[in-house]
């Protein structure tokens, strides 16, 4: 890949990530409200809401250093997570250096910079929304991790890029049709939408990790949340169903961004026609496809 490919697949990633996520969640609050037979918002009032956000004042519930940069560091980090997904092609733009182990570990950091954030808050709402969100965390991500690393095992390579490529080229076996499937069970879970919001649940914690946040830290969180949507769209679509792919930069996002339009589409979907979960449940859940998953990697080490 040369300068000016690894140039344009860097600012396409980062813009299909990062600016398209307010995009994608005025979607799914449009398609909320028609279900619920509302008018709902304009498509592009998550964009006004993190512009006005921005702007506000940024009260400080505490003096706690890891309270004001931990927001922060959740929206560089799933920038930085977008850079291992291949969204142009079958190489994303860093895959001359990043592998799984890193994509796992900077998506990790997402995840603790939320909870940090929520503990460091001195809320005790916010310290259960943490609780939660702990818990919640250490039972999908896994399910992530044992998937990539089947694909990892049937392709030979810890590099993301060379594990679509033979996925691609080699077409699906059983191993993989079994992460597939345990991924896009667990999605919903990754990205945080009903029944799994059970970190922030309004009515229960009043938003929980997100209680003492205000001005541009506020938008910063609920800019990661957007975003960590598209980029888990972005990881099932990509990485688990990666066809079709072209010659053409152009053509490959397009395609992509239509899939995760429909995946975002089916989440909103059960968001909306779900109640939410009690912490048990969600975790008796998790844990059950966690012990799926592990058979992928069984049946990969068998060469099925």
């Amino acid at each position: 890949m040369n300068f000016t490919s690894l140039f344009l697949s860097v600012m396409v990633n980062i813009f299909v990530v990062l600016l398209l996520s307010p995009l994608f969640d005025g979607f799914t609050r449009k398609v909320r409200a028609l279900i619920q037979s509302r008018v709902g918002p304009p498509p592009l009032q998550s964009y006004y809401d993190i512009l006005k956000l921005m702007g506000k004042e940024d009260l400080k519930s505490t003096i706690n250093p890891l309270f004001r940069f931990s927001p922060y560091l959740s929206v560089i980090s799933i920038a930085m997570a977008s850079l291992l997904i291949p969204v142009t092609g079958l190489n994303p733009p860093f895959n001359f250096f990043g592998d799984i182990f890193l994509f796992i570990y900077i998506i990790t950091v997402v995840g603790i910079a939320i909870i940090i954030t929520a503990s460091a808050s001195e809320n005790p709402f916010a310290y259960v929304g943490a609780s939660r969100k702990m818990m919640l965390h250490l039972s999908v991500e896994p399910i992530l991790a044992i998937a990539l690393i089947t694909g990892a095992i049937n392709a030979g390579s810890f590099k993301i890029g060379d594990i679509v490529s033979w996925y691609h080229l080699s077409g699906p076996n059983v191993s993989m049709l079994l992460a597939t499937v345990c991924v896009f069970l667990s999605l919903q879970a990754l990205i945080g939408k009903i029944p799994f919001d059970i970190s922030e649940a309004e009515q229960e914690i009043a938003e929980g990790v997100l209680i003492e946040l205000s001005g541009p830290k506020y938008a910063c969180l609920k800019w990661a949340n957007m975003a960590r949507q598209v980029l888990f769209c972005l990881v099932f679509s990509q990485i688990f169903i990666p066809w079709p792919i072209t010659d053409s930069l152009i053509l490959n996002t397009l395609i992509a961004l239509f899939k995760v339009t429909i995946i975002i589409f089916i989440s909103t979907l059960i968001e909306s026609l779900n109640p939410r979960l009690r912490i048990d449940q969600a975790l008796k859940y998790n844990l059950t496809l966690a012990g799926f998953s592990l058979t992928a990697i069984f049946l990969a080490l068998l060469g099925v």
